[in-house]
């Protein structure tokens, strides 16, 4: 098997391959192209988008050109793919805007687009002025309705309704994979596993638009990665407050650093492996019997956030988590925190309007709620933290330490709160 592909396999990104001996051929006879894609359905993307785009490194990395795709034209109609109800229709300024914020984002974390072995490119450019009755004549003739529906994921929104406008989704990205490969010769999609059926149907449409291959040449290929969860079955990247975006505007680099830093034990090689670029034995040995686990967590928190947000910011956020969880006299500096003119605590400021103030609760009620099932922590002088129950406590400029006061909202989370 070509080398790029052992790694891959090594790391754990592989679930479906349509032809890896093939593939593997094409590999080892020097570099060719694939994509991935992603549609600008939000100004951002979070931590469930990037798998793809770990893998599009290390095959960039070994002398593979990749494109990526954004979804300008798709997203105007929405991948129906994993979803149980229709997509909220965006504006087309809106999806232009959103196309150019991901743009930026993937070019930071790829390294660049430089045209020759990373390249960029928008859907929107052939999608936005096709005619449908020409589109329908030369590529929705290649469909068969019956094959469509027996894919997973036409068969999951069978049950709840889908729109006529999704039907025509996998038409589209299927025409995406013929126009790349007409346009850079683009042999291989890489995509989520949830996206398979699509993928199978351009490399189809790319056989029987262009010729089909011989039985020892395929003209295109599908490689999927596994979508991750996990351990105990959850979404990776779904938290109590939503998903952990890569814009630091929505999800700060503390709370990103803290979301990989709450790593389950049983996940920790898993994402080392996947999302990060350590060695292979060096993720081993972080992970071997007798290790702290902490430590290999704080590692793979540090080198995610370091990749997404800058060494500067993983530094800060790795100084602040230490010093929210080590107490004591440690550097608070770093840690998340919020200003409050003094005013506000001499008469006494409520523990839940100060929880709910400092965005450590989204509501009051949800405040009283973590009092009273004892969730709601003050730090004091020694480093430890108190718990108050009592939903009607009220704090004082006295209960400030060094012109500061730590708050805790169950074991995680953490805010520092400073005074105007």
């Amino acid at each position: 098997m070509n080398s790029t592909l052992v790694t891959l396999k090594e790391r754990g990104f592989i679930a479906q391959c349509s032809d890896t001996e093939a593939l593997s051929a094409l590999m080892d006879s020097g570099g060719m192209t694939f994509y991935v894609g992603c549609d600008p359905t939000g100004a951002s993307l979070h931590i469930g988008h990037i798998v793809p785009f770990f893998a599009f490194r290390h095959l960039r990395e070994a002398g593979h050109c990749g494109i990526a795709l954004i979804g300008g034209g798709t997203a105007r109609i929405g991948d129906p793919s994993g979803k149980t109800e229709m997509r909220k229709m965006l504006s087309y300024e809106q999806l232009d805007s959103n196309a150019a914020s991901i743009r930026e984002q993937l070019s930071r974390f790829l390294g660049g687009f430089d045209g020759k072995t990373a390249i960029c490119a928008n859907n929107k450019d052939w999608l936005a002025g096709l005619n449908y009755i020409d589109f329908l004549r030369d590529i929705g003739r290649h469909f068969s309705v019956n094959r469509m529906l027996s894919f997973e994921a036409y068969k999951l929104r069978m049950e709840t309704g889908l729109s006529f406008i999704e039907f025509n989704y996998q038409l589209l990205q299927s025409y995406d994979f013929l126009e790349l490969y007409r346009r850079y010769g683009c042999r291989l999609q890489i995509g989520g596993d949830d996206q398979w059926g699509n993928i199978i149907a351009g490399m189809e449409l790319i056989r029987r638009v262009e010729g089909k291959s011989s039985h020892n040449e395929e003209t295109a290929f599908a490689l999927t990665f596994p979508l991750v969860t996990t351990s105990d079955g959850k979404k990776m990247g779904k938290t109590e407050k939503g998903a952990i975006f890569l814009d630091a505007s929505l999800t700060s680099p503390y709370d990103f650093f803290q979301y990989w830093r709450n790593t389950q034990d049983a996940d920790l090689k898993r994402f080392l492996l996947m999302f990060t670029f350590l060695p292979v034995t060096e993720c081993e040995s972080l992970c071997a019997a007798g290790k702290n686990p902490n430590e290999a967590k704080e590692r793979l928190a540090w080198e995610l956030t370091a990749l997404i947000h800058g060494k500067d910011e993983a530094d800060k956020a790795l100084s602040g988590a230490r010093a929210a969880f080590g107490g004591g006299a440690a550097d608070r500096s770093n840690m998340p925190f919020k200003k409050f003119p003094a005013s506000c605590f001499e008469k006494g400021c409520c523990i839940i309007d100060l929880f709910t103030d400092a965005g450590l609760c989204a509501t009051k009620s949800e405040a009283r709620r973590l009092a009273q099932q004892g969730g709601a922590f003050l730090m004091r002088a020694d480093g430890d933290f108190t718990a108050i129950d009592d939903v009607k406590s009220l704090i004082t400029l006295d209960n400030f330490i060094n012109n500061e006061l730590i708050l805790r909202a169950g074991k995680k989370h953490f805010c520092r709160i400073t005074l105007e």
